[in-house]
């Protein structure tokens, strides 16, 4: 394949995960958590990408290419370690504990709670979350992008 078709392939990838994602939210009712936004933000990123390298073939596109797959791969697996219980997700996107919370503190920790949190599994495939997924397809991108950059 030449470099233009490797991009494109990226791109194309990027884009439909970011369609399946969205697939996910509006007609599978899944509403995404914070980091599940995170991820979203380099896979739009990589789509405007392929677009410029595919109007101007440049070794340095490709390579923001790749790094942009890489930045979604890892919120993606860093996310899964979220959800797996492997780290500690950010405050504001996980539960936190309740002991010793007066019952006004309880209900405010409650209000103040996202609708969807980062360290909760929505959905699966083969015990591998959506995060995970997107960790695994997206290092496979980076992948097409870097062969885009090796055979300019």
């Amino acid at each position: 394949m030449t470099p233009k078709h490797l991009a494109l392939v990226a791109g194309l990838g990027s884009a439909a995960l970011l369609i399946g994602a969205l697939g996910f939210q509006y007609l599978g009712g899944l509403a995404p958590c914070k980091m599940c936004l995170w991820q979203r933000y380099p896979h739009l990123a990589a789509v405007a990408i392929c677009l410029v390298f595919y109007a101007f073939q440049n070794r340095v596109v490709a390579a923001i290419g790749a790094a942009a797959s890489l930045t979604t791969a890892g919120i993606g697996f860093y996310h899964a370690g979220v959800e797996q219980g492997w780290w500690a997700g950010p405050n504001s996107c996980t539960s936190s504990a309740i002991e010793g919370l007066s019952t006004e503190d309880l209900i405010n920790q409650i209000m103040a709670a996202p609708m969807a949190r980062c360290d909760e599994i929505p959905w699966a495939l083969w015990g591998v979350s959506m995060a995970g997924w997107n960790a695994v397809l997206s290092l496979a991108l980076m992948g097409l992008w870097l062969m885009a950059l090796r055979r300019l």
